[in-house]
């Protein structure tokens, strides 16, 4: 049974939560523990560290002022404990230096988009509901889905498409919305949604769930820069690790997890030329793995939840000092 102590507002549970707990406990238990929540979002996850750790000092990091809003608000009874930022995870060693803590015992990326971005109609993360064609997580940024699906190039909407939605009709889809936006702009999610559809092939939309689904997905990462904001946080949070201290990484895109098995495959495995009798020192990796391969929710949390279906997640732990 999952504890639903900590279900998210609107019945969401954090995913793998005791999973989650489980990884990180060895690395908490120290007098003075400090844990980086780096996509906080609802702070599902935060609530439950912070009461199974009455030490744990957290740093949460998130871009939406919604979502800090939201958590100093869930996590008020934890106030002299919790350090919560707005930033983006890439911007990690510059939070830490801030927050006087360059080492820390635990960090933790949940890369999900939390339910009330996809929820809030207004915020244009939803193929469902009709709105703007937004989708910022930070509401300051000047790039929108309104300007990709605008403004890019067929081969740049193409590319985004087949790579971050990992749509076999990308070529097709672009081409449409360059057709329509000749016409008129593309304004709303319900008229994007409308015009993905006749892209798809009848067949194909018959399987599958919304056909919408995988552009929504690809605008969202490019709108926000998600990748390549993980892909420099990530060694960032590895940098920070005290000897002992975990990471633990959920992802939801299998472009994220290629991320984390590439970043954490470099960091895990020793750097030495092949066939020396004793390994050299400087070549010993600083870091081991501590799941086997990506791990999966089981079918009854994807039952209880679906938005879970897709997680996979891996975790290190640093063995050594950097040399």
């Amino acid at each position: 049974m999952h504890d639903t102590s900590h279900a998210e507002p609107g019945g969401h549970v954090p995913v793998m939560l005791g999973r989650v707990l489980e990884l990180l406990a060895p690395a908490l238990g120290g007098s003075e523990p400090v844990l980086v929540d780096a996509n906080l979002g609802l702070g599902g996850h935060a609530e439950a560290l912070l009461a199974a750790h009455p030490r744990l000092h957290l740093i949460g990091v998130d871009r939406d002022p919604d979502a800090i809003e939201r958590s100093t608000a869930r996590l008020a009874p934890y106030a002299g404990r919790i350090t919560l930022v707005r930033a983006v995870s890439d911007e990690l060693p510059e939070v830490l230096a801030r927050a006087g803590r360059p080492r820390v015992d635990g960090v933790l990326f949940d890369l999900g988009v939390s339910s009330p971005q996809l929820d809030e109609a207004e915020r244009g993360f939803a193929y469902s509901q009709d709105a703007p064609l937004d989708m910022r997580m930070d509401p300051q940024q000047e790039l929108t889905a309104d300007v990709v699906v605008n403004t890019y190039s067929e081969g740049e909407l193409t590319r985004i498409l087949r790579d971050y939605g990992e749509e076999r009709f990308a070529s097709r889809v672009s081409r449409f919305l360059l057709r329509e936006r000749a016409a008129s702009p593309i304004t709303s999610t319900k008229r994007l949604a409308e015009i993905v559809r006749e892209a798809i092939p009848a067949a194909t939309r018959r399987t599958g769930g919304n056909p919408a689904k995988r552009t929504f997905q690809a605008l969202r990462i490019e709108v926000n820069g998600e990748l390549t904001a993980f892909e420099r946080a990530l060694p960032a949070a590895l940098d920070a690790l005290a000897v002992g201290g975990r990471v633990v990484v959920l992802s939801y895109h299998s472009l994220e997890d290629r991320i984390s098995k590439q970043v954490l495959a470099a960091r895990t495995k020793d750097t030495g030329p092949p066939g020396l009798p004793v390994p050299l020192p400087a070549h010993q990796p600083r870091f081991r793995l501590v799941t086997r391969g990506a791990e999966v929710p089981d079918e009854q949390e994807v039952a209880a939840n679906p938005r879970a279906a897709s997680a996979r997640l891996r975790a290190a732990e640093r063995i050594r000092e950097p040399e």
